[in-house]
């Protein structure tokens, strides 16, 4: 759990993010209805698809605050809100919770559930080319 929490820490500080925690052949899936609601089934796959264009939306990039962080043998749940500001100025805030499976210190299998009329607003309205 600790090394749940640094890479939180790196990412309120813009120094890094939970995301480098995340193996090669890492899946993460998101549930739900979003836009980019799937089974994504390696590192690359995932942050090109959803966390790169997410970003690409963003003026003010999103940072977390921890509500709760759970751990139980290899796994960890962080429940957390997040906030930002989108590149058309207007806030973007959500609240997540991720199961994330670990082995040997790198994460291997992760479900994040989050508000997906939230994040289909933002995808929809935030053109990540031209703002």
């Amino acid at each position: 759990m600790a090394l749940v929490e640094d890479k939180f820490a790196a990412w309120v500080a813009g120094t890094g993010s939970p995301f480098e925690l995340l193996a090669e052949n890492a899946s993460w899936t998101i549930a739900g209805n979003s836009a980019v609601s799937k089974t994504y089934t390696s590192r690359s796959a995932f942050l090109t698809e959803v966390i790169q264009p997410f970003n690409a939306r963003m003026s003010v990039g999103l940072k977390p605050v921890i509500r709760h962080l759970y751990a139980d043998g290899d796994t960890v749940i962080a429940l957390f809100d997040g906030a930002g500001v989108a590149k058309d100025g207007h806030p973007y805030t959500n609240t997540y919770a991720w199961f994330m499976r670990f082995e040997e210190k790198k994460l291997v299998e992760a479900t994040a559930f989050f508000d997906s009329l939230a994040f289909n607003e933002l995808w929809q309205r935030v053109d990540p080319e031209t703002v």
